[in-house]
């Protein structure tokens, strides 16, 4: 299921903005746009590494194991991965920001 939303994350990005969404927006606001959907795409890729490191832990025990425990280590996943991401996260994000950026420009053109 990861694998299909990373999939439609990766295909909206790197379609160019067409130059009529972003011809009224100033500089600052596409910036901050790109910055913000780099910021996901981050936090996307990161919950799809962190699901693959949280598979191998097994939590057999007085307190581990069950369904509730699925949904809700899915969900500790998703906030984990959030959190890295807002606070610098891998690096991922500034690089996507600069080349959306750049397509945006690109597509103004």
């Amino acid at each position: 299921m990861m694998d299909g939303v990373l999939a439609n994350a990766l295909t909206q990005m790197a379609r160019p903005a067409s130059p009529q969404s972003i011809k009224g927006e100033s500089p600052g606001a596409r910036a901050e746009a790109a910055r913000v959907a780099a910021q996901e795409f981050e936090a996307v890729f990161l919950n799809t590494m962190l699901e693959g490191m949280f598979a191998g832990i097994k939590t057999d025990g007085p307190f581990g194991g069950g369904s509730a425990e699925t949904t809700y280590r899915s969900m500790l996943i998703t906030q984990f991965a959030e959190e890295i991401s807002k606070n610098g996260g891998l690096g991922i994000s500034d690089q996507i920001t600069r080349d959306l950026i750049a397509l945006q420009e690109g597509a103004q053109q």
